[in-house]
């Protein structure tokens, strides 16, 4: 079994440490002991962008935020189903994640972030939906852990009725928000229902046909 080699390493805003691990081709960014994503398990994350594109199918133009780039599984899988006219913008808060993006795992990017209709932008997910009204027309959120934050709890702000509210204002009529979660959480699923959403909860595998069971909310406004 080869070992562990860890590349490199970045502080959140709260001081949590996230380290990039490589065993062999694969590849894991980990808090302490806990995974927070791998390479080879890309399933849900790729399903949080079919979802939302299978909602908006036929619709021109689409402006899409996606919060947190991970591994890319879920912006590529994005640009996929996509139309050329489409725009996805990636906030992402971490400097690091986009170093690593470009650096140690540009294969696993598989020159997504070249695409012309990418913009990646350093920044706060939270900051981007606030700064909107009515502009956009999917926002897609795989921050940290999902409704209960393990990397950041900052991140809360982003789940609760204001962070929820937000969304809601910052989405065109018909718009799709996808949520992301390693854990289903009905709490989360009754406070969209308040702030207005049509919510539907469709578990997902972490892997194609394996791994652990994940929760991804698909909310239309």
């Amino acid at each position: 079994m080869l070992p562990w080699v860890r590349l490199g390493a970045a502080k959140t805003d709260d001081g949590t440490e996230l380290r990039l691990m490589q065993r062999g081709s694969e590849f894991s960014i980990m808090i302490g002991t806990n995974t927070l994503m791998n390479s080879r398990l890309s399933g849900s994350e790729e399903a949080l962008a079919t979802l939302a594109c299978s909602a908006l199918a036929g619709r021109p133009r689409v402006k899409m935020l996606i919060g947190g780039l991970g591994m890319g599984f879920t912006l590529r899988a994005a640009l996929k189903a996509l139309d050329d006219s489409a725009r996805v913008t990636v906030a992402e808060l971490v400097p690091a994640v986009v170093e690593w993006a470009h650096g140690p795992m540009a294969e696993v990017f598989a020159g997504c972030l070249e695409d012309p209709r990418v913009t990646v932008r350093v920044e706060d997910v939270a900051v981007v939906i606030r700064a909107a009204v009515n502009s956009w027309d999917a926002i897609l959120l795989d921050v940290d852990n999902g409704p209960e934050a393990m990397a950041q709890q900052g991140n809360d702000a982003l789940y609760f009725t204001a962070g929820l509210d937000a969304a809601w204002q910052a989405l065109r009529p018909g718009g799709v928000f996808t949520v992301w979660s390693s854990l289903p959480d009905p709490a989360f699923t009754r406070r969209l229902k308040r702030v207005g959403f049509e919510v539907t909860e469709v578990p997902t595998r972490a892997g194609k046909r394996r791994g652990a069971r994940h929760m991804i909310w698909v909310a239309t406004k």
